[in-house]
C-alpha cells in the first residue's frame, strides 16, 4: 500500500487551497450567523434564491476538498471495464 507522503504527482496545492476555501465558508457562516439568518429569512425580491446558491457554493468547495482529500491520501476509484462484444 502506498503512503500519503509527499510526491509531486499528489494534489497537494488544490487540497489546500480548497480546504482553505471549505473552512473559510464554514467559518464565515458561524461567525455570521446573524446576518446570514436575517437574508436568509426575508421573502422580498431575489433573497429566496440564497440559500440554493449557498448550498451550491457549499458542496462545491467541500466536495473539492474531499475529492482532493482522497486523491492525496490514496484512494481512487476503480476504473470500469468496458464490456466487450462477442
Amino acid at each position: 500500500m502506498k503512503s500519503a507522503t509527499f510526491s509531486p504527482g499528489r494534489p497537494w496545492l488544490g487540497l489546500a487551497v480548497s480546504g482553505v476555501a471549505s473552512g473559510m465558508c464554514y467559518g464565515a457562516l458561524f461567525v455570521y450567523e446573524k446576518e446570514v439568518m436575517a437574508f436568509f429569512t426575508r421573502t422580498d425580491g431575489w433573497y429566496p434564491l440564497l440559500p440554493v446558491l449557498t448550498a451550491f457554493v457549499f458542496s462545491f468547495t467541500h466536495g473539492a476538498f474531499t475529492g482532493y482529500f482522497w486523491e492525496v491520501v490514496g484512494v481512487v476509484a476503480k476504473p470500469v471495464r468496458e464490456q466487450v462484444e462477442e
